[in-house]
């Protein structure tokens, strides 16, 4: 199974995966599944530290790529086809521009998203497959 993850789930996997679902927690640390952490997830976090609204205990934003990797996750570039291709992402009452490229990447590469964010299934027409 291919899968991607959600900002917060990659984060509850590497800090707290007490906070994920038995069935997310299982996906991801099944040897066979190719488990993926978006730049984009990266840059959000990185953003709301900036801004304060988030805390990292005793990690700093630009240490979470080797925390991905030492979790055995491979980094997902955001490459020029994925943003010149954004617009066909239907809008929707969701506006968070990191959810919606992460949804739209799941999409387009053919991964299952790894999010707690029910509000997310309104994508599933255009091909979003959710897991928690």
């Amino acid at each position: 199974m291919n899968l991607l993850l959600d900002t917060h789930a990659f984060l509850w996997a590497a800090f707290t995966p007490r906070r994920l679902s038995r069935k997310a927690r299982e996906a991801i640390m099944d040897p066979d599944n190719e488990v993926l952490v978006s730049v984009v997830s990266f840059w959000e976090i990185s953003l709301k530290f900036g801004l304060g609204k988030i805390e990292l205990e005793g990690t700093a934003p630009e240490d979470l790529p080797d925390v991905a990797r030492r979790m055995g996750c491979d980094v997902l570039a955001l490459d020029a086809e994925d943003a010149a291709s954004f617009h066909k992402l239907p809008r929707t009452a969701h506006r968070d521009p990191f959810d919606r490229m992460l949804v739209y990447q799941a999409i387009r590469r053919h991964k299952r998203l790894i999010s707690h964010d029910a509000a997310l299934g309104i994508y599933a027409p255009q091909g979003l497959e959710l897991l928690w």
